[in-house]
């Protein structure tokens, strides 16, 4: 059995063998997107080495093949379904043998079976038996002069769906220190005031991108020496208001018909539409970037393990200078999420997305005793003592377009709850 694939667009396997990561990078080849050359161990190798404890044979020849021509490489992990953040990742690997990289894959194996990612999968329903593969790509350095740097980008906004591009960027730094949130980012359109050709070159990649997906977009990027560079894509995933907006939209831009639209959105998106905020003349403590809407009140923990033990009492907002996969139990068991570092793509950011929990991060200078009862609002970034007045949006102009052509659908427009409208057009389409 052959283990590695070179990854170029003429690669045809699925994200089940190359894991999601190298499946984009693929993508992103028969796009005709720079990217650093790369080839990819794959999950059959991974599930190997779970299975027997030890590479399984003849990878040891595929790699020192492989790794011919390579000097420095990052070594990625990249399951079939995403799991951000959750095993291991290594930089600026110097290859002085065939070796360092029989070591970096075995690593990043054995990360599959760590606590957060074991919890991560419970949490996600994903099963426990997929692998997954691991990507050996060049690398390409952020900080190599004043004209590099590194980023995030949606193709439109994670938190409300609309049509413009959204993430963070950092100058003159690598990649993990946006992602990690450990470094306050700048906004992603302060790129095009500083290098403006790495812009033109990242708004062309996300409309390329968006066009193959018919969805919304999420890349990682780095820029060197003025070079713009894509190393990870996939489809945005969003939730709540975002993900109706880019249904509709998607639908008026003629991108989708409506039935695909109408199944863009489940039931479980129309609990988080309807907004809660928090009320407007509260006094407000202290503001940073909502990263997830919704409005969470808690007592705060400062540590994962504390927050496992006081959410067995009542609600918990966990407060952490910024998060990382170690927090993942203390995650799961908040009720909202607070930073003091990192912007609307960091770690505390995307794994909060993922399990739809409010999140405000960039909140510098706060002061918080533990124990102490706050309420952070996901959507404006406000963080208040104590439980205040909460008031909840009503409807937006594209949920009704939404839920009108879901009556079309079933051919029913009585007066029903949001979710049963939607769950009758979805009977009606075979869902």
């Amino acid at each position: 059995m052959r283990w590695i694939r070179r990854l170029s667009a003429e690669v045809d396997e699925t994200a089940e063998v190359l894991g999601g990561k190298a499946h984009g990078l693929v993508v992103l080849h028969r796009l005709g997107l720079p990217v650093p050359e790369a080839f990819v161990v794959t999950t059959e190798a991974c599930r190997a080495f779970l299975h027997d404890g030890r590479l399984p044979d003849g990878l040891d020849e595929e790699l020192a093949t492989a790794v011919a021509g390579f000097d420095v490489v990052s070594v990625r992990s990249g399951a079939p379904v995403s799991m951000p953040g959750m095993m291991n990742t290594i930089l600026n690997l110097e290859l002085t043998s065939a070796d360092d990289a029989r070591s970096a894959v075995e690593t990043v194996f054995s990360s599959w079976n760590t606590p957060r990612a074991r919890t991560y999968r419970e949490l996600n329903d994903i099963p426990h038996d997929l692998g997954t593969a691991a990507v050996v790509q060049r690398m390409v350095f952020g900080d190599r002069d004043e004209h590099s740097g590194t980023g995030v980008a949606f193709s439109r906004d994670p938190n409300t769906g609309a049509k413009v591009p959204f993430g963070d960027v950092l100058f003159g730094r690598r990649g993990d220190a946006v992602v990690s949130g450990s470094t306050s980012t700048f906004p992603l359109r302060e790129l095009a005031d500083r290098e403006p050709a790495v812009w033109a070159g990242l708004l062309d990649a996300l409309s390329r991108v968006e066009a193959h997906y018919r969805d919304a977009c999420y890349v990682e990027f780095t820029y060197e020496a003025g070079e713009l560079w894509l190393l990870q894509v996939r489809p945005g995933r969003f939730g709540g208001t975002a993900a109706v907006r880019v249904a509709t939209d998607l639908a008026e831009e003629g991108v989708l018909d409506r039935r695909e639209a109408l199944l863009r959105v489940s039931p479980h998106h129309l609990r988080h539409v309807r907004t809660p905020r928090i009320a407007p003349g509260e006094a407000v403590v202290a503001r940073g970037l909502g990263a997830c809407p919704g409005v969470a009140t808690g007592r705060v923990a400062t540590t994962a393990d504390t927050a496992v033990r006081m959410a067995v009492d009542g609600p918990v907002v966990l407060v952490r200078p910024e998060t990382s996969p170690h927090d993942m139990r203390g995650l799961a068991a908040a009720t909202g999420i607070l930073t003091a570092r990192g912007g609307p793509a960091s770690h505390a950011a995307v794994v909060a997305r993922a399990m739809g929990k409010p999140a405000v991060v960039g909140v510098s200078g706060l002061a918080l005793d533990e124990g102490t009862l706050i309420t952070i609002d996901g959507t404006s970034g406000e963080v208040v003592l104590g439980s205040p007045r909460v008031v909840t949006s009503t409807a937006d102009t594209h949920l009704q377009r939404l839920l009108g052509w879901a009556d079309d659908v079933a051919g029913d427009r009585s007066p029903r709850a949001d979710a049963d409208r939607l769950s009758a057009a979805h009977a009606v389409l075979g869902r």
